[in-house]
């Protein structure tokens, strides 16, 4: 077991340090937002951060083999290795301050309690379920949801006596990817090998898909407080919405065209949607449903280059992220 402390800092355009943070200003006609970003001297691909306070923001390196958490207020790092080198995935940390994560290369979910420094690990009770991918708590904290991208499962697995179920996707290499749960406890998951998503009933977990247009490619979703699903049309470069009530559907070409690759995804208090595209640099967009138009775009500081999964916290009014560019970004979207 190896423990690491250290400090980063808030990096401007070009990774150098400073103690100022940096705002981007987006060109008109969009608005423009702040997005503070720290540099992980380690690497490995942090991502997937989860901000428990404004001073507590725990994240993966899924190459590097870490689990990680960041102090905002001080730039002061910790990092725990994993010494079995799971390829972690994605990470949640429950109310209790238990981190779990996705051992994506070893098929099982670890929890980690940093005040013993203990890890656990669950394993899959089929092996065919051999990459869990993204968890995620219900709404009760009762159970954790997760997605298995390759094994082409859906799972549930109870915190407290760590039993685990799997629900097979009908559809053959399906790839359940992003996963959210609405506000009637419905979950749905983006079924990025398909133009399909996938919604999970919580008491019955009967399965059902729901069809998007043709070469879709939902990758991660984002629901608003009036059930509606969005979702990253990576492959086409749009963001869409499908009514679950209604069964309609709405697709918007992101700005920066069909070859712009929208990926990480999220839904802020006021029901903007913010979502990234790939590039360098990549573009934090962010659009207002209620007007069906796109309210800013603004460059990523380090660049980015790739932004895989975005969580956002009511406490800060903020969006977290890591990037491929080896930082963990903080977008101040308001609420």
């Amino acid at each position: 077991m190896r423990v690491q402390m250290s400090f980063g800092f808030l990096v401007t355009f070009s990774i150098l340090a400073s103690v100022v943070p940096f705002t981007a200003h987006a060109a008109d006609p969009f608005g423009e937002i702040e997005i503070r970003e720290w540099n992980v001297e380690y690497g490995g691909l942090p991502r997937d951060p989860d901000a428990v306070s404004d001073d507590e923001v725990w994240f993966v390196g899924q190459v590097g083999d870490y689990i990680g958490r960041l102090n905002p207020k001080t730039g002061a790092f910790f990092k725990r290795d994993l010494e079995d080198e799971p390829g972690p995935h994605n990470l949640i940390v429950g109310p209790d301050g238990i981190v779990w994560y996705a051992g994506n290369l070893l098929g099982y979910i670890g929890r980690y309690d940093p005040q013993t420094d203990q890890i656990d690990k669950i394993a899959m009770p089929n092996d065919a379920a051999r990459d869990p991918h993204t968890l995620m708590f219900d709404a009760d904290n009762r159970f954790i949801w997760f997605t298995v991208q390759n094994g082409n499962f859906i799972g549930r697995l109870d915190p407290q006596s760590h039993d685990v179920e799997l629900i097979k996707v009908p559809t053959p290499r399906a790839r359940p990817y992003g996963i959210k749960q609405a506000p009637d406890g419905t979950l749905w998951i983006a079924l990025l090998g398909t133009n399909k998503l996938a919604s999970v009933n919580p008491q019955t977990l009967e399965l059902r898909e729901h069809a998007l247009p043709d070469g879709a490619r939902p990758r991660r979703i984002a629901i608003s407080d009036q059930g509606h699903v969005f979702y990253t049309g990576y492959a086409r470069g749009v963001l869409g919405r499908l009514d679950p009530a209604s069964g309609m559907i709405d697709e918007w070409p992101m700005p920066g065209g069909e070859n712009s690759r929208p990926y990480g995804m999220a839904i802020d208090a006021s029901n903007h949607v913010w979502a990234v595209e790939g590039g360098r640099p990549a573009m934090f967009v962010g659009f207002d449903p209620a007007a069906e138009k796109f309210i800013s775009n603004t460059p990523v500081p380090s660049g980015g280059i790739t932004i895989r999964h975005m969580d956002y916290n009511r406490e800060t009014q903020s969006v977290w992220f890591g990037s491929d560019a080896g930082t963990i970004g903080q977008a101040m979207v308001g609420n």
